[in-house]
């Protein structure tokens, strides 16, 4: 019992003693935005993570940048996927789901379109287009293989679009 009474004793006295050499001087700690930022920048467990030779010109343009993906990729694939049904359309995961679509002058075919958008540079290899196709056979719908050069012309029509909204914006 009395061993006991020594350690709460002991322990009170410990934790008296840390806010002895607390530092109640509040002169050092930052007080300015900025001064948050910079110490906050380099920390491991921080939100930005390590960076070594500064913020990077990609970093300065996501930051103005609302969406999670390259905002021309996004609105050159919106602009061409327009003419089909819109099933989801997702900006900051960079997913557009079309619905099915059955072009008038062929009926008894139609198709859907899924695209991703990987990236937040406007690259090529930033985009990847799927299509599908069905074709009715009777009252039933049958899936039926695409021509792979219809997802590339599809990509290399969000790209041109998007390269046209890019440069619009620049005002070249």
């Amino acid at each position: 019992m009395k061993t006991l009474r020594h350690s709460i004793l002991v322990l009170a006295l410990l934790c008296c003693a840390c806010s002895m050499f607390s530092n109640a001087d509040t002169s050092s700690y930052p007080q300015t935005e900025e001064d948050r930022r910079k110490e906050h920048i380099g920390k491991l467990s921080g939100d930005e993570g390590l960076h070594l030779g500064g913020v990077s010109e990609k970093d300065k343009q996501a930051a103005n940048n609302p969406l999670g993906v390259n905002s021309f990729l996004w609105r050159a694939t919106l602009d061409t996927l327009a003419f089909m049904p819109l099933a989801s359309a997702d900006p900051w995961g960079g997913t557009v789901i079309t619905d099915w679509y059955e072009d008038p002058a062929t009926p008894g075919e139609r198709f859907k379109v899924n695209a991703i958008i990987l990236d937040r540079q406007l690259r090529a290899d930033s985009l990847k287009i799927s299509v599908f196709q069905q074709k009715r056979t009777g009252s039933q719908w049958q899936d039926s293989s695409v021509n792979p050069q219809t997802a590339r012309k599809l990509e290399d029509t969000v790209l041109t679009r998007a390269r046209q909204l890019r440069v619009a914006q620049l005002g070249y």
